[in-house]
Order: C-alpha cells, then sequence, then structure tokens
C-alpha cells in the first residue's frame, strides 16, 4: 500500500526534498529495525526538522531519509505486545528523522521503545500541536519545579518567547502561578504573549550581548531556548539557589560564562535532552502536558498545515519567522 512522505535525497548531484509516493516495501527497506508500523494522521515541523528539510546542517546523517522528529497516530501492525494494532501513540525524537525514517509521512516503521500512548485527555492533533518544542518546555518546567523554585521566589524569565519551546514554557509556567517575563525579538507579538501569560516582555537585545560574569539578581528561574550569551547572561542575572533550564541553541552553541553564579550564588544549570529522555520522565512529561496545559492557549499558538506545507515552512522555522507551533496534517 503506498502513502505519502516528504523524502530526502542526497547524491554527488545533489540535495533534494520533495513529497514522494513511498511503499510498504520501502518502509520495510529503510526502516528494518522497527517493530511497530503507525499511521501517522499528524505530525509537524520543528527547528530541527527545518535543518533536515533544507539541508542547512548535518542532521540527516542516513539518506535516503523521511523527516520528522515528531509524529502521533494509530498502530497498523506490531510485533511488540505493549502496542496492539489500534492504539493511539505517540513518538518524539530517538534519532527519528535523523538516522531512522520520520513521521513526515503517511506511515511509520518504529521501534516499540520510542513509543508511549497518548495520553487521555488529549487528541492526537493536540499531542502534535505541542509536540517536541511543547514536551521540551515541560521538561524546562519540570526541572524548575524540581529545584525546588516556587511562583513566590521571583520571576521566571522564557527566552525565545515567540517560538514554539517558549509560547508552550509560558503558558505552562503562568498556568502554574509564575510570573512569566518574555524575551522576544519581535516586539509585534507582544499580544500574543501576554495572552499565553506572560506579565512583561523585554527584548531580547538586553541579554544578547557580552556581559558580565556576575550581575544584578532577577530571575528566580529561566527558560532558555537561545544558548550563547544569552544563556550566559540569564545566568549571570540568576537569583541565589535559582535554576536555569538550557534547552536550545537559537543564538549558538557556545556559553561564554563563567563559574561565579554556580559557585558564589547556588545557581543550578540543568540541561533539557528531549531525544534520548528516559521513559518514566518522557510519560510524567506528556501527563503534566495533558492536565496542565490550557487547551485555549494550545489552540492560540497553533497553526495547522499540509503535508507539501513543510517544505517552505522548514525554512521560515529556521528565521525565527513562524509564532508558535506549527501542526502538519499528514493525510492532506
Amino acid at each position: 500500500m503506498s502513502f505519502r512522505a516528504l523524502f530526502l535525497e542526497k547524491s554527488d548531484a545533489g540535495f533534494s526534498a520533495s513529497v514522494r509516493e513511498l511503499s510498504d516495501t520501502d518502509l520495510a527497506a529503510h526502516a528494518s529495525e522497527g517493530n511497530v508500523t503507525v499511521r501517522i494522521a499528524w505530525s509537524t515541523v520543528n527547528y530541527k526538522d527545518g535543518l533536515a528539510i533544507t539541508n542547512r546542517s548535518p542532521v540527516v546523517r542516513k539518506w535516503p531519509m523521511v523527516p520528522g522528529i515528531d509524529g502521533a497516530g494509530v498502530v497498523e501492525s506490531s510485533d511488540d505486545p505493549r502496542f496492539a494494532p489500534g492504539s493511539a501513540v505517540i513518538l518524539n525524537g530517538w534519532g527519528v528523522g535523523e538516522t531512522h525514517w520520520g513521521c513526515l509521512g503517511g506511515k511509520a516503521r518504529l521501534k516499540a521503545d520510542w513509543l508511549i500512548a497518548l495520553p487521555d485527555g488529549l487528541s492526537a492533533r493536540q499531542s502534535m500541536a505541542i509536540g517536541t518544542a511543547g514536551y521540551t518546555a515541560m521538561l524546562a518546567a519540570l526541572a524548575i519545579e524540581r529545584g525546588g523554585v516556587r511562583p513566590d521566589d521571583g520571576e521566571i524569565l522564557v527566552t525565545g518567547a515567540a517560538g514554539g519551546v517558549g509560547s508552550v514554557a509560558i503558558a505552562i509556567l503562568a498556568g502554574w502561578g509564575y510570573r512569566v517575563v518574555a524575551s522576544t525579538g519581535r516586539p509585534e507579538e507582544a499580544g500574543y504573549l501576554t495572552g499565553l501569560g506572560a506579565a512583561e516582555i523585554i527584548d531580547r537585545a538586553s541579554l544578547s550581548a557580552a556581559g558580565k560574569p556576575l550581575q544584578k539578581e532577577r530571575w528566580a528561574g529561566v527558560v532558555d531556548a537561545v544558548g550563547s550569551h544569552t544563556l550566559a547572561n540569564a545566568c549571570a542575572q540568576t537569583r541565589s539557589r535559582g535554576v536555569v533550564a538550557a534547552c536550545g541553541l537559537a543564538q549558538g552553541m557556545d556559553f561564554p560564562a563563567t563559574v561565579a553564579p554556580f559557585i558564589l550564588r547556588g545557581v543550578t544549570l540543568a540541561g533539557i535532552d528531549s531525544v534520548m529522555c528516559p521513559r518514566a520522565l518522557r510519560e510524567t512529561a506528556w501527563q503534566r502536558l495533558a492536565t496542565d496545559l490550557d487547551r485555549s492557549k494550545l489552540d492560540a499558538m497553533t497553526r495547522e498545515i499540509a503535508l507539501a506545507d513543510a517544505l517552505p515552512a522548514a525554512a521560515a522555522v529556521l528565521a525565527g519567522q513562524i509564532r508558535g507551533r506549527l501542526v502538519v496534517d499528514v493525510t492532506r
């Protein structure tokens, strides 16, 4: 049986990305290590997908490739007793769309260990409106919570606020009662961000240049999707015993900081790895998303596109032109 998918090829002749008709035989040949076949209904376009689809960075390490690090759908067939045919499942990360055919297509052959059951209270579409970006935001919020930071301890800074991670992080943390300050380079999105729950908007330029190793204390916690000088300044401004959750590199992979915030103020820098996150923590994050994320705010940050639209959307994601989340209906 055939299905449509985004298809990435690279050879001596160059790189191409297109929508193709693929077959179950193609899937078996290129995703033979999977043991569960899922009919994918919804996916999304994350930053990493953007890199893969545009070939902007060597994210894809096996060719040809179907991109898509996220997917939600129904099990068609399974060699694992944990997932019977008809089960609703979610996939995030695990190198899918990089070294293993991904979910921007009508079917995916995946390992059972990579899948989790769709939580009660979430539709498949909503799960992909959240996607890896929103799931990463929840992991970051949980790190702040586990670090003992409470709403009355002070403000939470969210950088890259108008993006997918930032948008969901604001909605989660504001819903938990924190006062959230959103950092963005898009002042025109102020109304959008305050609608999600941000109490204050600041210009990202105030954080993006080189700063002093220790600065005036302000933040009880930080969710940073930017890296580089922004992360260094956020750490330098974090209050004693605060928690900084680092989950992105939109400004850069470098971290031009000193140990001063960590040894003089006891600041915790928590790294957020959503790709290889242990199953128990992954399930906890999704359960909390199902119960704690305001659906009206999720709807406000989500735009739906068709499968072919993911091609131009990839470049827009990398350029920081997408507000909130994109959900891809792979059936159209």
